[in-house]
């Protein structure tokens, strides 16, 4: 018995080292080498201050900026510490009363165009940092004329950060919101 108890320990503290500290320490260090940016979160840094990621969404409320998709995550939204979605569905009355207040805001703000979905709608993180490239479209003109640029120019700047979809075929175009804001920050300076 005393002898069975003692190979039971030995296994345990052997498998624990392995696969509980060498294996994590191992695969961790091979993906900070083999892909830094990646294993680092994709941070962003502006002046060498980490302004945010290219995976977790912002909040950009004012009209120079892009707007992201609305955030369920949190109570004030884009709470990474409390990510994921609101749960609410098509029928529920709180998610309905909401896109009823959000979309008459929205469609003032390009008429005659519809909303694009995305806009109205959370993702299942409440923190997805892209919108659809729809959504980048429709923004444009509002974005455009709070910048004092032509709408042409603006549409070109985000047609150079449109990603396609995967394998080309998986999904839609996205455009990352805290990547365009940037470009747009150093192409037409704020004052």
């Amino acid at each position: 018995m005393k002898r069975q108890l003692l190979i039971a320990v030995r296994i345990t503290v052997v498998t624990t080292v392995l696969l509980g500290v060498a294996y994590p320490l191992v695969v961790t260090a091979l993906a900070h080498w083999l892909f830094p940016a990646q294993a680092d979160g994709q941070l962003i840094r502006k002046d060498g201050v980490v302004i945010g990621s290219r995976l977790i969404g912002q909040p950009f409320t004012a009209e120079i900026y892009f707007h992201g998709r609305p955030s369920a995550a949190g109570a004030n939204g884009y709470d990474a510490g409390n990510s994921g979605g609101s749960n609410l569905g098509p029928t529920n009355n709180q998610l309905v009363e909401r896109v009823r207040a959000d979309a008459p805001r929205l469609a003032a703000e390009n008429p005659g165009r519809p909303v694009p979905v995305d806009l109205l709608t959370t993702s299942g993180s409440g923190l997805d940092p892209d919108i659809s490239l729809a959504g980048a479209l429709f923004q444009a003109p509002r974005v455009a004329r709070a910048r004092g640029v032509s709408e042409a120019e603006m549409v070109r700047v985000i047609r150079a950060h449109t990603r396609r979809p995967l394998f080309g075929f998986l999904g839609e175009r996205t455009v990352n919101i805290l990547e365009l804001n940037l470009d747009m920050d150093s192409r037409w300076p704020i004052r």
